[in-house]
């Protein structure tokens, strides 16, 4: 009973066999066959490999929500070299809840040179063109992303000679944890004080032939510190023409939870917008020389998650490009040859003219006419018996 259960379900897969072999007598093979399989095989394999490259590669996909987070807060990163002495100038953050974050609270004051080494120049001069770049393309962003905690292009390559003259900068360098409402970081003449209404300035005691406030930003960013990505106003340098310079930068903070293959952190992208003027009181231009950063948080966060094609998707895909390419070149390569037949037989039937009683002239009893074959239309001829005798 078990050899009999076994040949019906034998005899029932060879009934439901979808793919069922031709006869090798049935077989006929030709060099145009070979060479259209050829060009089918060549084109497959190219497909293929550009298929897969596309499955490797991943895209950006940006999505958009209501932050909803205002009581956590905020890291502040800052790395800034002011050309004045470390103790002329200081630096703290005031915001709209009239909180006060003093420098001390997590800035460093190093004394250092302003100018920077050739080695540093040609970082500075690098940077600064990534940075043009990324304003024209702005599809390089998602390259950045990509790239995270792979690279630590941003941070400034130590200084690789001893300068001969004294320090006559001041690098403020470190981090500030800072509420998320808008406020103002500002570096100005003097130390702050805490003040009822406000804060102010030690700025009495600093002669005004010192004022300089040429500076230049390495770095400076929002929420974690991210080797690889390069924030807005990373490279940029300002030389003062004036001693009563006021340097303003309106920075617009956009929350973003980076998602990607190497990181998952939040991250703070923003905008700037820069002004900059002489402090001259009798010309209506007023205010208090220094460099300003007013920065404000948008209410939308940005969710960047790297996306990718699945792996179900991907083998779809191929199986349309092989089975796609046999169904096409098949049937390209059999329309090719039902008109060469065609062409043919009427070239033949070109050479003689049919007479009314069916010979052919100079060959009597003749015959042209055209079988249905497997290809097409095919030439036949019929011969008499006496013209096959001679």
């Amino acid at each position: 009973m078990r050899r009999l259960n076994r040949k019906k379900t034998l005899s029932l897969v060879k009934e439901l066999d979808a793919f069922p072999k031709v006869p090798e007598s049935y077989v006929e093979t030709s060099a145009s066959r070979g060479t259209v399989s050829l060009l089918a095989f060549s084109a497959m394999a190219l497909l293929t490999i550009m298929e897969f490259l596309v499955y490797r590669d991943t895209w950006m996909k940006y999505e958009y929500e209501v932050d909803k987070d205002f009581s956590s807060k905020l890291r502040l990163n800052i790395d800034i070299t002011v050309a004045m002495r470390c103790q002329y100038i200081g630096a703290d953050v005031l915001d709209l809840a009239e909180t006060m974050i003093t420098s001390a609270e997590g800035l460093v004051y190093e004394p250092v040179t302003f100018d920077l080494s050739p080695q540093q120049r040609e970082w500075q001069r690098m940077l600064q063109q990534i940075q043009n770049r990324l304003q024209e393309e702005l599809s390089l962003q998602d390259l950045l992303f990509k790239s995270a905690m792979k690279s630590s292009v941003t941070a400034l390559p130590p200084r690789d000679d001893t300068p001969t003259e004294p320090p006559n900068a001041c690098r403020i360098h470190g981090h500030l944890e800072i509420n998320k409402v808008a406020g103002n970081f500002h570096i100005t003449v003097g130390k702050a004080i805490p003040h009822p209404r406000g804060h102010a300035h030690l700025a009495a005691l600093v002669s005004h032939d010192s004022y300089n406030f040429s500076h230049r930003i390495d770095h400076f960013s929002f929420g974690e510190l991210l080797p690889g990505i390069i924030n807005p106003l990373d490279g940029t340098e300002k030389i003062a023409m004036d001693s009563n310079q006021m340097y303003q930068y309106f920075i617009t903070i956009v929350p973003t939870k980076l998602n990607t293959r190497k990181v998952y952190c939040d991250h703070h992208q923003f905008s700037v917008t820069e002004r900059e003027r002489v402090i001259n009181h009798a010309t209506g231009s007023h205010g208090v020389s220094g460099i300003f950063m007013k920065y404000d948080i948008s209410s939308l966060m940005v969710t960047v998650t790297e996306d990718h094609i699945p792996l179900w998707k991907f083998l779809v895909r191929l199986c349309g490009i092989i089975g796609g390419i046999f169904t096409t070149t098949g049937m390209i390569h059999g329309l090719a040859e039902f008109f060469i037949d065609l062409i043919c037989c009427r070239l033949k039937l070109g050479v003689y003219r049919r007479h009314e009683d069916g010979h052919v002239d100079g060959i009597p009893g003749l015959f042209l006419g055209f079988t249905q074959g497997k290809r097409g239309l095919l030439c036949s001829q019929v011969l008499s018996p006496a013209h096959i005798m001679r």
